[in-house]
Protein backbone atom coordinates (compact mmCIF):
# COMPACT_ATOMS: atom_id res chain seq x y z
CA UNK A 1 0.00 0.00 0.00
CA UNK A 2 1.13 3.21 -0.73
CA UNK A 3 2.16 5.46 1.81
CA UNK A 4 0.78 9.61 1.44
CA UNK A 5 2.15 12.39 1.85
CA UNK A 6 2.35 13.99 5.49
CA UNK A 7 0.48 16.80 4.99
CA UNK A 8 -2.42 14.87 3.61
CA UNK A 9 -3.01 13.76 7.37
CA UNK A 10 -6.83 13.98 8.39
CA UNK A 11 -7.86 14.04 11.99
CA UNK A 12 -10.53 11.27 11.32
CA UNK A 13 -11.83 9.52 8.42
CA UNK A 14 -15.28 8.54 8.41
CA UNK A 15 -16.48 5.21 6.58
CA UNK A 16 -20.45 5.30 6.24
CA UNK A 17 -22.59 8.85 4.55
CA UNK A 18 -25.79 7.78 6.69
CA UNK A 19 -27.11 9.97 9.68
CA UNK A 20 -24.78 8.38 11.94
CA UNK A 21 -21.40 9.32 9.64
CA UNK A 22 -22.78 12.59 8.71
CA UNK A 23 -23.60 13.24 12.41
CA UNK A 24 -20.09 12.32 13.59
CA UNK A 25 -18.77 14.24 10.72
CA UNK A 26 -20.95 17.71 11.58
CA UNK A 27 -19.16 17.42 15.28
CA UNK A 28 -15.51 17.13 13.90
CA UNK A 29 -16.05 19.68 11.48
CA UNK A 30 -17.71 21.81 14.26
CA UNK A 31 -14.33 20.83 16.47
CA UNK A 32 -12.21 22.30 13.80
CA UNK A 33 -10.82 18.85 12.60
CA UNK A 34 -9.79 17.80 9.44
CA UNK A 35 -12.28 15.06 8.32
CA UNK A 36 -12.81 13.24 5.26
CA UNK A 37 -16.21 11.24 4.80
CA UNK A 38 -16.38 8.05 2.34
CA UNK A 39 -19.51 6.80 1.17
CA UNK A 40 -20.52 3.68 -1.16
CA UNK A 41 -24.19 4.83 -1.19
CA UNK A 42 -25.91 2.47 0.02
CA UNK A 43 -27.23 3.70 3.48
CA UNK A 44 -29.56 1.23 5.49
CA UNK A 45 -31.87 4.85 6.53
CA UNK A 46 -32.40 5.51 2.66
CA UNK A 47 -35.24 2.19 2.73
CA UNK A 48 -36.97 4.06 5.25
CA UNK A 49 -40.50 5.41 3.78
CA UNK A 50 -40.83 7.91 7.31
CA UNK A 51 -39.23 7.55 10.48
CA UNK A 52 -41.58 9.42 13.69
CA UNK A 53 -39.24 8.68 16.15
CA UNK A 54 -37.15 11.50 15.34
CA UNK A 55 -37.84 14.88 17.16
CA UNK A 56 -39.50 17.89 15.87
CA UNK A 57 -40.85 15.74 12.76
CA UNK A 58 -43.96 15.28 14.42
CA UNK A 59 -45.22 14.38 10.69
CA UNK A 60 -42.68 11.67 9.75
CA UNK A 61 -39.55 12.32 7.62
CA UNK A 62 -38.50 9.92 4.70
CA UNK A 63 -35.16 8.42 5.47
CA UNK A 64 -33.17 9.69 2.11
CA UNK A 65 -34.75 13.19 3.45
CA UNK A 66 -32.56 12.48 6.43
CA UNK A 67 -29.81 11.89 4.53
CA UNK A 68 -30.36 15.00 2.01
CA UNK A 69 -31.19 17.48 5.19
CA UNK A 70 -27.55 15.50 7.17
CA UNK A 71 -25.30 16.26 4.20
CA UNK A 72 -26.34 19.74 3.44
CA UNK A 73 -26.12 20.24 7.21
CA UNK A 74 -21.72 19.07 7.25
CA UNK A 75 -21.75 20.54 3.54
CA UNK A 76 -21.99 24.27 5.69
CA UNK A 77 -18.71 23.28 7.30
CA UNK A 78 -16.82 22.07 4.31
CA UNK A 79 -17.92 18.34 4.48
CA UNK A 80 -18.46 16.68 1.06
CA UNK A 81 -18.21 12.98 1.23
CA UNK A 82 -16.37 10.80 -1.29
CA UNK A 83 -18.66 8.53 -3.38
CA UNK A 84 -16.58 5.27 -2.72
CA UNK A 85 -15.95 2.20 -1.15
CA UNK A 86 -12.75 1.84 1.35
CA UNK A 87 -11.33 -1.79 0.31
CA UNK A 88 -8.63 -1.88 2.98
CA UNK A 89 -7.74 -0.26 6.30
CA UNK A 90 -4.63 -0.99 7.87
CA UNK A 91 -2.73 0.19 11.80
CA UNK A 92 0.12 2.55 10.60
CA UNK A 93 2.60 4.79 12.42
CA UNK A 94 0.60 7.76 13.70
CA UNK A 95 -2.94 6.35 12.88
CA UNK A 96 -4.49 4.54 10.28
CA UNK A 97 -4.04 3.91 5.98
CA UNK A 98 -6.86 3.14 4.06
CA UNK A 99 -7.37 2.55 0.61
CA UNK A 100 -10.65 3.83 -1.25
CA UNK A 101 -11.87 2.72 -4.67
CA UNK A 102 -13.99 5.38 -6.42
CA UNK A 103 -14.52 6.19 -9.86
CA UNK A 104 -11.65 7.60 -11.13
CA UNK A 105 -9.10 5.12 -9.51
CA UNK A 106 -7.83 4.06 -6.03
CA UNK A 107 -6.42 6.70 -3.35
CA UNK A 108 -4.91 6.48 -0.08
CA UNK A 109 -6.28 8.30 3.04
CA UNK A 110 -4.42 8.31 6.02
CA UNK A 111 -5.72 9.49 9.54
CA UNK A 112 -4.49 9.89 12.93
CA UNK A 113 -8.36 8.05 13.88
CA UNK A 114 -11.28 6.32 12.06
CA UNK A 115 -14.82 6.23 12.60
CA UNK A 116 -16.76 3.10 11.35
CA UNK A 117 -20.69 4.17 10.17
CA UNK A 118 -20.58 1.34 7.52
CA UNK A 119 -24.32 0.13 8.86
CA UNK A 120 -25.93 -3.50 8.26
CA UNK A 121 -28.34 -4.87 5.83
CA UNK A 122 -31.41 -6.40 6.49
CA UNK A 123 -31.91 -10.37 5.79
CA UNK A 124 -34.30 -10.32 2.91
CA UNK A 125 -37.25 -12.72 3.46
CA UNK A 126 -37.50 -15.77 0.81
CA UNK A 127 -40.77 -14.95 -0.97
CA UNK A 128 -41.93 -16.09 -4.02
CA UNK A 129 -40.33 -13.95 -7.24
CA UNK A 130 -39.53 -11.00 -4.57
CA UNK A 131 -35.82 -11.31 -3.52
CA UNK A 132 -35.59 -7.66 -2.09
CA UNK A 133 -38.70 -7.06 -0.36
CA UNK A 134 -37.59 -5.24 2.17
CA UNK A 135 -35.64 -2.78 -0.17
CA UNK A 136 -39.03 -1.91 -1.89
CA UNK A 137 -40.59 -1.65 1.24
CA UNK A 138 -43.27 -4.12 0.57
CA UNK A 139 -41.81 -5.88 4.04
CA UNK A 140 -40.69 -3.21 6.62
CA UNK A 141 -38.65 -4.01 9.38
CA UNK A 142 -38.92 -1.62 12.11
CA UNK A 143 -42.13 -1.43 13.91
CA UNK A 144 -40.05 0.71 17.31
CA UNK A 145 -40.31 3.07 14.19
CA UNK A 146 -43.36 2.97 12.60
CA UNK A 147 -45.70 -0.06 14.48
CA UNK A 148 -47.68 3.07 16.02
CA UNK A 149 -48.69 3.85 12.88
CA UNK A 150 -50.07 0.30 12.12
CA UNK A 151 -51.51 -0.40 15.79
CA UNK A 152 -54.73 -2.13 15.65
CA UNK A 153 -53.93 -3.77 11.84
CA UNK A 154 -53.74 -6.92 11.06
CA UNK A 155 -50.15 -7.14 11.16
CA UNK A 156 -47.94 -10.45 9.96
CA UNK A 157 -43.61 -10.89 11.35
CA UNK A 158 -41.65 -12.82 9.32
CA UNK A 159 -39.01 -14.99 11.56
CA UNK A 160 -38.27 -18.09 12.95
CA UNK A 161 -36.92 -18.65 16.44
CA UNK A 162 -36.45 -16.48 19.07
CA UNK A 163 -35.74 -14.06 17.34
CA UNK A 164 -38.92 -14.13 15.74
CA UNK A 165 -41.32 -14.69 18.08
CA UNK A 166 -39.17 -11.80 20.32
CA UNK A 167 -41.18 -9.63 17.65
CA UNK A 168 -43.93 -11.23 17.24
CA UNK A 169 -44.70 -10.84 20.85
CA UNK A 170 -43.33 -7.12 20.75
CA UNK A 171 -45.81 -6.05 18.48
CA UNK A 172 -48.99 -7.99 19.72
CA UNK A 173 -48.16 -6.57 23.24
CA UNK A 174 -47.54 -2.63 21.88
CA UNK A 175 -49.32 -2.26 19.06
CA UNK A 176 -52.06 -5.10 17.93
CA UNK A 177 -54.12 -7.94 18.94
CA UNK A 178 -54.30 -9.53 15.61
CA UNK A 179 -50.50 -10.95 14.97
CA UNK A 180 -49.70 -13.46 13.35
CA UNK A 181 -45.91 -15.10 12.47
CA UNK A 182 -44.97 -16.65 9.35
CA UNK A 183 -42.00 -19.35 9.68
CA UNK A 184 -42.04 -19.40 5.86
CA UNK A 185 -41.53 -23.30 5.75
CA UNK A 186 -39.16 -23.61 8.94
CA UNK A 187 -41.05 -25.53 11.89
CA UNK A 188 -41.15 -23.28 15.01
CA UNK A 189 -39.97 -25.27 18.05
CA UNK A 190 -41.12 -24.00 21.00
CA UNK A 191 -40.74 -24.84 25.49
CA UNK A 192 -43.57 -24.91 27.37
CA UNK A 193 -42.74 -20.82 28.56
CA UNK A 194 -42.82 -19.81 24.76
CA UNK A 195 -46.48 -22.02 24.07
CA UNK A 196 -47.60 -20.13 27.07
CA UNK A 197 -46.36 -16.79 25.79
CA UNK A 198 -47.77 -17.53 22.19
CA UNK A 199 -51.74 -18.01 24.08
CA UNK A 200 -51.17 -15.22 26.28
CA UNK A 201 -50.51 -12.93 23.07
CA UNK A 202 -53.24 -14.39 20.86
CA UNK A 203 -49.74 -15.24 18.35
CA UNK A 204 -51.24 -17.26 15.05
CA UNK A 205 -48.13 -19.39 13.88
CA UNK A 206 -48.22 -20.21 10.09
CA UNK A 207 -45.43 -23.09 9.55
CA UNK A 208 -46.55 -23.57 6.19
CA UNK A 209 -44.02 -22.26 3.18
CA UNK A 210 -45.62 -19.51 1.42
CA UNK A 211 -46.19 -20.43 -2.94
CA UNK A 212 -47.39 -16.98 -4.10
CA UNK A 213 -47.95 -13.53 -3.68
CA UNK A 214 -50.97 -11.04 -5.02
CA UNK A 215 -48.71 -7.32 -5.48
CA UNK A 216 -51.26 -4.99 -5.59
CA UNK A 217 -51.12 -0.84 -6.00
CA UNK A 218 -47.50 -1.37 -4.52
CA UNK A 219 -48.07 -3.80 -1.46
CA UNK A 220 -48.42 -7.21 -0.67
CA UNK A 221 -52.34 -7.27 -0.64
CA UNK A 222 -52.09 -11.21 0.07
CA UNK A 223 -49.78 -14.22 0.68
CA UNK A 224 -50.96 -18.35 -0.51
CA UNK A 225 -49.12 -20.85 0.94
CA UNK A 226 -48.40 -24.05 -0.27
CA UNK A 227 -51.56 -25.95 1.52
CA UNK A 228 -53.58 -22.96 -0.57
CA UNK A 229 -54.20 -20.87 2.33
CA UNK A 230 -54.98 -17.19 1.75
CA UNK A 231 -53.70 -15.03 4.31
CA UNK A 232 -54.44 -11.20 4.07
CA UNK A 233 -52.44 -8.78 6.12
CA UNK A 234 -52.20 -4.96 6.89
CA UNK A 235 -48.65 -4.77 7.35
CA UNK A 236 -45.92 -7.37 7.28
CA UNK A 237 -42.48 -7.02 9.32
CA UNK A 238 -39.51 -8.89 8.76
CA UNK A 239 -37.89 -10.26 11.67
CA UNK A 240 -34.96 -12.56 10.19
CA UNK A 241 -32.18 -10.09 11.74
CA UNK A 242 -29.19 -8.31 10.00
CA UNK A 243 -25.62 -8.79 8.24
CA UNK A 244 -23.60 -6.07 9.34
CA UNK A 245 -21.14 -4.70 7.82
CA UNK A 246 -17.90 -5.35 9.87
CA UNK A 247 -15.38 -6.46 7.70
CA UNK A 248 -12.84 -4.05 7.84
CA UNK A 249 -13.08 -4.16 11.79
CA UNK A 250 -12.55 -7.62 11.85
CA UNK A 251 -9.54 -7.69 9.59
CA UNK A 252 -7.71 -5.19 12.26
CA UNK A 253 -9.11 -7.52 15.13
CA UNK A 254 -11.56 -5.56 16.76
CA UNK A 255 -14.20 -7.96 18.56
CA UNK A 256 -18.08 -8.69 17.72
CA UNK A 257 -20.39 -10.13 19.37
CA UNK A 258 -22.22 -13.49 18.33
CA UNK A 259 -24.78 -11.97 16.07
CA UNK A 260 -21.72 -9.69 14.12
CA UNK A 261 -21.92 -6.27 15.61
CA UNK A 262 -18.92 -4.44 16.98
CA UNK A 263 -18.73 -4.40 20.13
CA UNK A 264 -17.89 -0.76 21.69
CA UNK A 265 -16.93 0.98 25.48
CA UNK A 266 -18.23 4.36 26.91
CA UNK A 267 -16.50 6.33 23.82
CA UNK A 268 -17.87 4.09 21.27
CA UNK A 269 -14.18 2.83 20.59
CA UNK A 270 -13.81 -0.58 19.50
CA UNK A 271 -11.47 -2.76 21.18
CA UNK A 272 -8.70 -1.68 18.68
CA UNK A 273 -7.69 1.84 20.32
CA UNK A 274 -8.77 4.89 17.74
CA UNK A 275 -10.93 2.73 16.04
CA UNK A 276 -14.67 4.16 16.87
CA UNK A 277 -17.99 2.53 15.22
CA UNK A 278 -21.28 4.11 15.12
CA UNK A 279 -24.95 3.28 14.10
CA UNK A 280 -26.17 -0.07 13.19
CA UNK A 281 -22.97 -1.75 13.40
CA UNK A 282 -22.60 -1.19 16.95
CA UNK A 283 -24.17 -3.90 18.95
CA UNK A 284 -27.55 -2.71 20.79
CA UNK A 285 -30.90 -0.87 19.86
CA UNK A 286 -30.88 -0.08 16.00
CA UNK A 287 -32.53 3.17 16.10
CA UNK A 288 -31.78 6.76 13.88
CA UNK A 289 -31.63 8.87 17.10
CA UNK A 290 -29.19 5.83 18.68
CA UNK A 291 -26.71 6.34 15.71
CA UNK A 292 -26.38 9.76 15.97
CA UNK A 293 -26.02 9.56 20.00
CA UNK A 294 -23.11 7.00 19.24
CA UNK A 295 -21.40 9.52 16.48
CA UNK A 296 -21.36 12.28 18.93
CA UNK A 297 -19.66 10.42 21.48
CA UNK A 298 -17.73 9.26 19.36
CA UNK A 299 -16.78 12.92 17.80
CA UNK A 300 -16.23 14.02 21.27
CA UNK A 301 -13.87 11.39 22.28
CA UNK A 302 -11.58 11.58 19.41
CA UNK A 303 -11.84 15.57 18.80
CA UNK A 304 -10.44 14.94 22.69
CA UNK A 305 -7.90 12.43 22.12
CA UNK A 306 -6.47 13.35 19.05
CA UNK A 307 -3.28 14.16 18.89
CA UNK A 308 -2.59 11.60 21.57
CA UNK A 309 -0.90 8.41 20.59
CA UNK A 310 -3.68 5.14 20.25
CA UNK A 311 -1.07 3.04 21.58
CA UNK A 312 -1.17 4.92 25.43
CA UNK A 313 -4.62 5.36 25.40
CA UNK A 314 -6.09 3.77 29.23
CA UNK A 315 -9.36 2.34 29.25
CA UNK A 316 -12.25 4.69 30.73
CA UNK A 317 -10.03 7.39 29.95
CA UNK A 318 -12.56 10.19 31.32
CA UNK A 319 -13.73 13.06 28.32
CA UNK A 320 -11.79 16.97 28.77
CA UNK A 321 -14.96 18.07 27.86
CA UNK A 322 -18.90 16.72 27.32
CA UNK A 323 -18.73 14.45 30.23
Amino acid sequence: MPVPAQDDLLDCLIVGGGPAGMTAALYLARFRRRVQVVDAGEPRAAWIPASHNIPFFAEGIPGPEIIARAREHAARYGVVPIGGRVAGLRKAEGGFHAVVETAGGNRVLRARRVLLATGAVDVEPELPDLPDAVRRGLVRYCPICDGYESRAQRIAVIGHGSRGLGEAEFIARTYSDDVTLLTLGRPLALDEDQRALVRRHGIRVVEEPVAALDLREGRIAALRTGGGRELRFDVLYSALGLTYRTELAAALGARLDGAGALITDAHNQTTVKGLHAAGDIVRGLDQIVVGMGHAATAATHIHNRCELPTEDEPDGTAEAAGR
